[in-house]
């Protein structure tokens, strides 16, 4: 639904702008609603689908539904550390916040496998991230992309959502939330 109202509207109205991250906060969300090509847009609507699938899959409590909430518009928050890219756009971020989100549900499990499947998946997050290498250029063009792709984003996300995880994993742990 967000992605309709950011096609319907002027990208500069909800895109991230750095500058703009305190006097109209509702860009902490709906950067993720916008799209810079239909290509952006179908290859986040499949990443939805593979994220939404993996934690119902994994059937991880409630509490990593809201974590993965709350880390959606904390995925904003790493760009202020580069603000040389003066807009960006998409959901890439807040999916690996919902991946890393995921593994650390995972690893809360007393079952080995399901620990097992959490570590796997995290070595491999980790790995995607590092090789992405979010530290250098903040834009690249990969080959077969129409948009430039910003790792920076990728890694901001993996941060959020396991700190968001972490932190829910110990209110889970004191009996706080289900």
């Amino acid at each position: 639904m967000g992605s309709m109202l950011g096609l319907a509207l002027p990208s500069a109205v909800f895109d991230w702008q750095p500058g703009r991250a305190w006097d109209q906060p509702w860009r902490w969300w709906t950067a993720a609603f916008i799209h810079w090509s239909d290509g952006h847009l179908a290859a986040n609507l499949v990443g939805v689908l593979v994220v939404g699938a993996f934690g119902w899959a994994a059937r991880l409590p409630r509490a990593m539904a809201l974590a993965w909430a709350a880390a959606w518009p904390l995925t904003q928050l790493g760009w202020l550390l580069r603000p040389e890219l003066a807009h960006f756009g998409g959901l890439s971020g807040v999916l690996h916040a919902g991946v890393a989100v995921a593994v650390v549900g995972l690893l809360r499990e007393e079952q080995g496998w399901r620990r097992g499947l959490g570590g796997a998946v995290g070595v491999g997050l980790l790995a995607k991230v590092g090789f992405e290498t979010p530290w250098g250029p903040v834009l690249r063009h990969p080959q077969g992309w129409d948009i430039a792709v910003a790792p920076w984003a990728h890694a901001c996300g993996t941060v959020a959502g396991a700190a968001c995880a972490l932190l829910a994993w110990k209110c889970c742990a004191r009996g706080l939330s289900a």
